[in-house]
């Protein structure tokens, strides 16, 4: 009876040891398992990093090739009768200009290459002309506006671009008809882009909301 007593015991004790033993590989497999999904989970949270910053930066590199193509056009004051026009980035270089104005002055388009500017003496008498037929006083109230496409080529990044707009020139006029009137050149003003083939229909469209023709 002892033999067998100390032989079940032994038996229950290696019973005891097997599954001890079978629940540390259960526990080492899990852990094993836990250790891989986060390795897992690591490497795609570095590659999914990796993939937004690259991505980040291709944005970044598209919205700035964009602002370094967009042209904005400012002008300052060389006495009266002229206004130089540059760039507002200094990433831009003019190479040449094409102005149109409106159809009804009858002034043919102005090129100009290297030295961006507009003058007055390209458009004073036909204006001076479309602001009597349409009874207008000879000295201006503040500002007047005369709208014009200016077509610029130019360079930015080395690479050329080509901006087609519609701006409104300030312009203040004084003087009397029969002595002779002055037109001052005040300013520039974008009013939108426009695309080439509607430029001109565009410009005369909005001449004739600032100047609408006989007027009583």
């Amino acid at each position: 009876m002892a033999k067998a007593a100390a032989s079940a015991k032994a038996e229950a004790r290696a019973a005891e040891s097997a599954a001890i033993r079978r629940r540390w590989i259960t526990l080492g497999e899990v852990l094993a398992v836990i250790a891989a999904f986060i390795s897992a989970l690591t490497l795609w949270n570095s590659w999914s990093e990796r993939s937004d910053s690259k991505a980040d930066q291709q944005a970044e590199a598209q919205r700035a090739s964009a602002r370094v193509a967009t042209l904005v056009l400012i002008a300052t004051n060389s006495g009266d009768e002229t206004l130089v026009l540059k760039p507002a980035s200094a990433e831009q270089t003019v190479q040449s200009q094409r102005i149109l104005l409106p159809a009804s002055l009858g002034v043919a388009p102005v090129e100009t290459t290297g030295e961006s500017r507009i003058e007055a003496k390209w458009f004073e008498r036909p204006l001076e002309k479309a602001r009597e037929a349409a009874h207008l006083p000879d000295n201006s109230r503040g500002d007047e506006r005369l709208p014009m496409v200016i077509i610029t080529r130019f360079l930015a990044d080395g690479e050329p671009h080509e901006d087609v707009a519609l701006y409104d020139v300030g312009y203040t006029i004084s003087g009397k008809f029969l002595s002779g009137h002055k037109v001052t050149l005040r300013g520039l003003s974008l009013i939108s882009r426009v695309k080439t083939a509607a430029a001109q229909a565009k410009l005369d469209a909005r001449w004739r909301t600032l100047l609408p023709p006989n007027k009583p």
